[in-house]
Parts: structure tokens; sequence; C-alpha cells
């Protein structure tokens, strides 16, 4: 018996995220407004976060753990002196200090500390589950636990500009790296604590924001349009 023909929607779709939605949201819509039955996401952006959300469309779901496990690219900004109970600039300030005299070099010498393999713990307001619950639920109820630390791979942590108290920065890491832990532990390693205050993902694998369309943007498109916007799973498959 023939094999049916391959869904021209099966596969990839890249989606420029703005600020607000969370990556559930942004499958939700594209969900709703083309009518797909099946869509996932290789790899959650928080909600604050921009940049490149891989979306992937009918049979394109199977390859999600093989595009998830790809290096990512990120850049960001982060902002000395302020220490918040989520690492990033929607959490409640729980700890500020004087920043100390630092240049770019300074910055850029305490950050390597933070290259290579390392062994990070989840934040407490974070996606990972412990016994099944989110951390997320667990710390919204003021509770915190032990969570258990993984191993990752940042590549590289440099920072290209400083205007006292924020810095502009990249992060080449592994899968499963937050970034925000990064910024915060290195604002611990400076003594002045710090804070994520912005955070954008250029690149997963192969795949490159400059090659995504806003979301908005995607909403608009009519089905034969979005056609023309997928990489095909055969495509996608081989490059996994």
């Amino acid at each position: 018996m023939p094999l049916p023909p391959p869904d021209p929607f099966d596969g990839a779709l890249l989606v420029d995220k703005p600020p607000g939605p969370t990556s559930h949201d942004v499958v939700d819509r594209v969900r709703r407004r083309f009518g797909i039955r099946k869509v996932g996401h290789a790899g959650t952006l928080d909600p604050n976060a921009t940049g490149l959300l891989v979306l992937l469309l009918g049979r394109g779901t199977r390859l999600s753990e093989k595009l998830m496990a790809a290096d990512k690219l990120y850049e960001g900004t982060l902002k000395l002196g302020e220490t918040t109970d989520t690492y990033d600039a929607d959490g409640v300030v729980t700890a500020t200090a004087p920043v100390p005299p630092l240049t770019l070099e300074d910055l850029n010498a305490a950050a390597a500390a933070f290259e290579g393999d390392l062994m990070q713990a989840p934040p407490m307001v974070s996606a990972a589950k412990v016994s099944g619950v989110p951390l997320y639920k667990l710390a919204r109820k003021g509770l915190e636990v032990e969570r258990k630390p993984r191993l990752v791979h940042v590549y590289s942590f440099r920072c290209s500009a400083y205007q006292e108290p924020l810095a502009t920065f990249r992060v080449k890491c592994t899968k499963g790296t937050y970034v925000r832990s990064l910024v915060h532990d290195l604002g611990q390693k400076l003594g002045c604590g710090a804070h994520l205050a912005t955070l954008r993902r250029l690149a997963s694998g192969p795949l490159k924001v400059e090659d995504a369309l806003p979301l908005e943007t995607v909403l608009a498109l009519s089905p034969a349009e979005l056609q023309q916007r997928v990489i095909p799973f055969i495509q996608l498959a081989t490059a996994a």
C-alpha cells in the first residue's frame, strides 16, 4: 500500500517571538490560526525573552528531541547591583549592593570563569520539575526545594559593552543552560549581585533568527504563504 504524500505543513516554522507571550501561547495561536492539529516547539523561551522560537508542525514534532538538543546562541543585557528572586527583571528585588569600579575587561575576566563544563541547578522560578511539579508552582507558594544540578557546557560568555550598571553580552551554550543563572552567578562572583535584564535567542543549531518572521507577521499569512515558510520535514530530518 503506497504511503500517503507528505503534508506541505510537516516541518518547522521559525518565529521571532515578541516579549510577553509564553512559548505555549505562540504554539496555541499558530495552531488555532491555521487549524494545524499538531504544533509544538523545540525549546522554550521565557515570556519576556525574544528571538528564535522553532515551531514544529505535523510530523515535524517527531524531531523535537533532536532539534532541542542543538546548541544555542543568545544575546542580552544584565544589570549589576540588584539581585532578584527569579534572577531576571520579572522578579522581586531581594538585595542591592554598590557596583564596584569595573571595566569591560574586568567583566570578561569574571565571565570567563563560567565557560566550560558547569553543574547548574535550575532557578526556583523555572519550568523544571521536582517530583513531577514545576518549580515555579512551588515558588508561588513560597516554597524553596533542593534542585539537582545538571551538567551544561558554556562555549563562550562575553560582554561587548558596559555602562554601569548595564552590560551587553553574548552566550553560546548547550541545551538546558539557564542564562539568567549565569548572570546571577556572575553577580555573586563580582560581589554586587546582578540579574538578567533582557534576553534574545539568536540561533538554535543551524537555525537563525534572521530567517524567522515576527509572530504577528506569521499570523497574517495565508495558508499558502505559510507553506512557503515551512522548512520541510525531510530537510530537517537530514540536518538533524
